[in-house]
């Protein structure tokens, strides 16, 4: 069942955050925008399991556009409808796995299972990055026209991504303690910008604390669904 389950998980972060575009998200309000997307969902799903057969993928394909049309339709915008979207499209891939368990022992890659916790690791990865970049935007946007940038253009955004990595990868690799130092030298690089605008200096702590706990839950969840899948045999990746 877990075998399912990681592969179904990777299929959609793949349809959500990596070939979703920017175009097809502020679209998919126009029906053939939306049947695009699921299409999308389908394949990735189909590619995920290596199986074109199973009515269930085509269920849940349906199930993801039935989730994002209601989104659409309530208007649920802001970090809440994000995390309860997500939230439902998680939770029908639970129940698909739980009513159909054998889906990935049918497919093409059921022979190598040793694929699995390479997905695990790039779902993982996905989440991280791209996943987190959209919450954490969510989360900081009403208090970003407060705020004053003068720095690079895309500066916070190329930030936010590098230090999500790297947490990433020291969780992973069993090194959580990296953190505590990778915490300690933003606050002193922040250090000057903090004590010059107390507004400026409380929207960094909120994004960094936002983005430190997005990157470490992910991870140590990464983790745990490593635990239960066969062993990746890549050095310190290994659990």
């Amino acid at each position: 069942m877990i075998a399912t389950f990681t592969a179904l998980l990777f299929a959609h972060l793949l349809a959500d955050f990596v070939f979703q575009t920017d175009w097809i998200n502020a679209n998919k309000h126009r029906p053939h925008v939306m049947l695009l997307h699921g299409a999308i969902v389908l394949v990735t799903a189909q590619a995920a399991l290596g199986r074109v057969d199973a009515p269930e993928i085509l269920a849940l394909a349906i199930a993801h556009m039935v989730i994002d049309a209601i989104k659409i339709r309530g208007d649920f915008r802001g970090i809440a409808g994000f995390l309860t979207d997500q939230g439902a499209h998680i939770a029908t891939i639970l129940a698909v796995t739980v009513l159909t368990p054998d889906l990935w022992a049918g497919g093409l890659w059921a022979p190598w299972p040793k694929v699995l916790p390479l997905m695990a690791l790039l779902a993982g990865l996905i989440t991280t990055l791209f996943a987190g970049q959209y919450a954490v935007g969510l989360l900081m946007r009403p208090h970003t026209v407060r705020i004053r940038n003068n720095g690079l253009r895309d500066g916070g955004r190329l930030i936010g991504l590098l230090e999500r990595g790297l947490i990433f990868v020291l969780v992973i690799a069993g090194q959580p303690i990296g953190v505590g130092f990778l915490i300690t030298a933003k606050s002193i690089l922040r250090y000057g910008t903090a004590t010059r605008d107390q507004r400026t200096a409380e929207y960094v702590i909120i994004g960094t604390l936002a983005s430190f706990g997005w990157a470490i839950s992910v991870a140590f969840a990464t983790a745990l669904l490593l635990a239960h899948l066969p062993d990746l045999e890549i050095g310190p990746l290994r659990h």
